[in-house]
């Protein structure tokens, strides 16, 4: 977070979807069924991918944030390919 490749909070992530500058987000499972529609409607719109995850806040050392906007494209592909690894370890 600290080279720029990523907004978290609420408020970074959604400005970062809606100027453009999130390839990808990241959204806690726990959130709320309303966060979730929210989200998913501004990714759509914005043609953002939208992955949910149980760790976003452990995963950048901010335990309570929810959501995460990634604006960098070589961290959105390491990210997928992680989440694509995992979904292949939980299958097996």
């Amino acid at each position: 977070m600290k080279a720029g490749k990523a907004q978290s909070g609420a408020f970074a992530a959604e400005k970062a979807i809606k100027g453009g500058k999130a390839k990808l987000v990241l959204l806690e499972t726990a959130a709320s069924d309303a966060t979730k529609a929210q989200y998913a409607a501004w990714c759509e719109a914005n043609g953002v991918p939208l992955l949910l995850t149980d760790t976003v806040g452990e995963a950048i050392g901010k335990p309570g944030r929810i959501v995460m906007a990634v604006t960098d494209n070589a961290f959105k592909t390491m990210i997928e390919k992680a989440f694509e690894q995992e979904r292949q370890t939980n299958e097996a």
